[in-house]
């Protein structure tokens, strides 16, 4: 991430133009019907005639197959989303480069799991995104702990610090990593608003409405997640502050009710966007399906918050997002060539609107 003063004005005209030219190069249906239908090599050839373009020419001389596709889909995202922290000026900087923090939290996450699953390096370091504050030095410290303990001090100067050092305990006692992943969560959520003003100008209360919905999706996937999983932790531990649609005092008995739950997210300002997914739920033997939906629901209301501020950092958010998804999908589809997987079963974890 680059690093640079937050100072000055917002440039938002220009950035949402320049977003705006990037929505344009995403995939889109046909763009993945035709990749459903190819083997690996083909896939590669035609991100070799796409946005990834670069990316593919710079690491095929040291990558090849699926690792090619994987290594190119990270460097083509991080490259986006530095160019984006380029672009900005003023607040809108400031707002962007703490909204990619988050892939602080997914490489953080990702080394623990690693770790946690008695993982190579390898296998760890492809599915890491180099998009975040995390220098390289940093990343390959990471990559070389070995063991959670030494992750987590490693990262004791960091905003994880803290919330890593108070969940380790729990982590020890259930020998579980979700103590610690929710810990890495609530720091990055906590982050976006952390020094905000007590009020907010429109620039900053567009900002505030978007972390809200993506807060409020985030508690709705962590409810129903421990509702089905008959788990006997404290749903209040998950919660995570700053959405609307919840209190941390209503999660222990919404959890305890999955009907009063669906019924409260039907007649929420997502209804419209949620009915897919709660629609699924009531279908589906297990959570997956419904997260996919749920995955959807959220590009979808992004897209509906940028339309409603078109010259806000909303669109901005919704790119992030939607660039995200588009890499997950190739990776899916990839991988599942790979694995011999038929079509049907690979489009069917997708996320696609």
């Amino acid at each position: 991430m680059s690093a640079r003063s937050s100072a000055g004005e917002s440039n938002y005209e220009y950035v949402t133009t320049r977003v705006r030219s990037r929505w344009a190069k995403l995939f889109d249906e046909d763009d993945y019907r035709k990749l459903l239908r190819m083997g690996t090599g083909e896939i590669a050839r035609f991100m070799e005639e796409s946005d990834y373009e670069e990316e593919m020419n710079a690491l095929g001389s040291r990558h090849s197959g699926v690792d090619l596709i994987e290594n190119a889909l990270h460097r083509n995202l991080a490259n986006h989303f530095d160019d984006l922290l380029r672009f900005a000026d003023g607040a809108l900087y400031d707002y962007i480069a703490r909204y990619l923090r988050q892939f602080d939290a997914w490489n953080t996450k990702t080394v623990l799991r690693g770790l946690y699953s008695d993982a190579d390096r390898e296998a760890v370091e492809v599915d890491l995104i180099r998009a975040g504050e995390f220098s390289d030095d940093r990343i390959d410290r990471l990559l070389s702990a070995g063991s959670i303990d030494e992750v987590v001090t490693l990262l004791e100067d960091t905003r994880f610090g803290d919330p890593l050092a108070d969940a380790y305990d729990e982590y020890e006692e259930r020998s579980l990593l979700v103590p610690l992943e929710n810990a890495v969560d609530r720091a990055f959520y906590e982050g976006l608003v952390d020094g905000l003003p007590n009020e907010p100008d429109r620039a900053t209360q567009q900002y505030v409405d978007f972390l809200e919905s993506e807060i409020d999706f985030r508690n709705v996937r962590n409810a129903l997640r421990l509702s089905r999983s008959g788990t006997d932790m404290d749903p209040a531990a998950y919660y995570i502050a700053g959405g609307r649609l919840f209190e941390e005092s209503e999660i222990r008995s919404l959890v305890g009710n999955t009907d009063e739950l669906v019924a409260r997210l039907r007649e929420s300002p997502y209804g419209d966007e949620l009915d897919a997914a709660l629609d699924e739920l009531d279908t589906a033997e297990s959570l997956r399906g419904f997260e996919r939906a749920l995955d959807a629901a959220l590009l979808e209301y992004s897209r509906t918050l940028s339309n409603r501020y078109p010259l806000s950092v909303c669109p901005v958010f919704a790119f992030v997002l939607a660039k995200m998804r588009e890499v997950e999908n190739v990776r899916a589809i990839a991988r599942g060539k790979e694995a011999g997987l038929d079509a049907e079963t690979i489009e069917d974890e997708l996320v696609i609107i």
